[in-house]
């Protein structure tokens, strides 16, 4: 919007001819020409220059809460846009920082709140980061990232959780903890949890086991997969890509052929005169890499 408080509006959409897998691949070889062309958007780069020339100022939780446009970036670098009118809330996990385990930040489950708070130190005994040498480039850059995330999910919602998954699951998969706590973290985690039970199969009902229980079942599904019950399997980029390929693969599957699927129109013929059993044996020999 003009006057950059609302959402934005973007005029250059990310070209993305084709879903799934293939479409992932054609993303990623285009990724960093697409990625110029987005970030130069004027909606872009007025809120990463505003953000660059006023975040030193900010001493206080309430002084970034305070400013909607600084706001909508430090949110957004943390792919946390949607809590932009929670002011209360995103105050109160600022303010209180990351170091203390009873600050609010650190009982919340997803652990996208504690690296925010712990980014900007506003609770912590160092106080706030944001004058730091670095800090407003390291956030903008995070912020020019997500939105352009964004901006694939909006065409594409499966393409957007794979390139987000690329990105965070290394946090977790270099954590002091990636053969035990630090599952309960992906876990919180929820779009890397989605790509997590897609790529590994996790049954729908075991989402309602005890969260012990669901650990268990990740690690053990972890080890059948991808030959270890630990994150740290994730720091190996081709493990990082099997699981979204497997994802994509099932998310394809679940959601049949789209108009861009080649041969589209006889794939639909086809689908109405089937059986069933030609899915079934396709999702077989694509979910076990056959």
């Amino acid at each position: 919007s003009p006057d950059g408080l609302g959402g934005l509006v973007m005029s250059f959409a990310p070209l993305l001819p084709a879903s799934g897998i293939a479409g992932f691949r054609l993303l990623a070889a285009t990724e960093a020409t697409q990625r110029a062309v987005f970030e130069r958007q004027p909606e872009i780069k007025r809120d990463v220059d505003y953000f660059a020339a006023k975040i030193s100022e900010v001493r206080t939780a309430e002084d970034l809460v305070g400013d909607r446009r600084l706001m909508r970036v430090a949110l957004g670098a943390f792919g946390l846009d949607e809590e932009i009118d929670k002011s209360a809330f995103m105050r109160k996990i600022l303010a209180e920082g990351s170091e203390n385990p009873d600050a609010f930040a650190n009982r919340l489950v997803d652990p996208r709140y504690k690296q925010m708070a712990r980014a900007f130190g506003f609770g912590d005994t160092l106080g706030a980061r944001t004058a730091d040498a670095g800090f407003a480039g390291g956030v903008t850059e995070a912020y020019r990232e997500r939105q352009f995330e964004i901006a694939v999910g909006e065409q594409n919602e499966s393409l957007r959780l794979a390139l987000n998954f690329r990105r965070e699951i290394r946090v977790h998969a270099t954590s002091a903890d990636p053969a035990g706590a630090a599952w309960f973290s992906a876990m919180g985690d929820l779009p890397v949890r989605q790509v997590l039970e897609g790529a590994l199969g996790f049954p729908s009902g075991a989402s309602q086991l005890d969260i012990d229980r669901q650990r268990d079942e990740f690690r053990d599904l972890g080890s059948k997969v991808f030959g270890s019950n630990s994150l740290a399997v994730f720091e190996d980029p081709e493990m990082v890509d099997k699981a979204i390929t497997r994802f994509l693969a099932r998310r394809s599957l679940e959601e049949g052929p789209s108009p861009n699927t080649p041969g589209f129109a006889a794939l639909t013929l086809l689908s109405a005169q089937s059986t069933g059993l030609g899915a079934l044996g396709l999702q077989n020999v694509v979910l076990s890499g056959g």
